[in-house]
């Protein structure tokens, strides 16, 4: 597989947000979001084994580890890199674009599925059968750029009970796009009181730019 990074940090996003977590970052991605901060990941990377991968997690200790992109599912590599770190006693997130079909994710890995919205420039392609195939431990989330980002976010979330069907609703603010009190005011008028407001901790902590963290 082609692998952009392995590092560890503080897990950014997510109700994970705050714990040390090993991240592997695969390469490649077969959406152009606006608001993307890892085209880094679309091309290149190093060629590994899932041995090598997996050799490379166990050397930062730790039992956190998420697989993430670029969008991780379009390596078929991934699949037993997953039932490698699980059957290591690894506890086990993806980060994915809600695109790929999941059918082949095992159930105990906690997934962080996206759903596009209007201003990310890749809106209707998530893959709704997606949502019968996650499993309540799950969590989904929107990336709001904008007050229609946000409404349609919303509507989604109602629409589809997502609140009610997995471990949270996530609404992430992009980075310096929204107002983050103006955003939080929406959701308490809106009585949003199921869904969970995503800050991205790692910018907080190391800047916007910053890789490997």
């Amino acid at each position: 597989m082609h692998v952009t990074e392995i590092f560890k940090s503080i897990q950014g996003e997510s109700t994970y947000a705050g714990l040390p977590c090993i991240f592997v970052r695969l390469t490649g991605c077969n959406l152009r979001c606006t608001w993307c901060d890892t085209a880094y990941a679309f091309h290149g990377g190093t060629r590994m084994t899932v041995a090598e991968v997996l050799d490379q997690v166990k050397e930062f200790g730790g039992s956190l580890v998420e697989v993430t992109g670029g969008e991780p599912l379009l390596q078929a590599e991934v699949y037993p890199l997953i039932d490698a770190l699980l059957a290591d006693g690894f506890q086990v997130m993806l980060e994915t674009s809600g695109e790929r079909p999941l059918d082949k994710v095992p159930a105990q890995v906690h997934k962080v599925v996206d759903v596009k919205c209007p201003d990310s420039g890749e809106p209707d392609t998530f893959h709704l059968d997606n949502l019968a195939l996650m499993s309540p431990h799950d969590q989904v989330k929107f990336v709001v750029g904008s007050r229609r980002d946000y409404e349609f976010a919303r509507d989604f979330t109602r629409l589809h009970k997502l609140d009610s069907r997995f471990a949270a609703t996530i609404f992430s603010p992009v980075h310096q796009a929204v107002d983050l009190q103006q955003m939080a005011q929406w959701m308490i008028d809106d009585r949003l009181d199921g869904v969970r407001f995503g800050h991205q901790l790692h910018k907080t902590i190391w800047g916007a730019e910053a890789k490997g963290v």
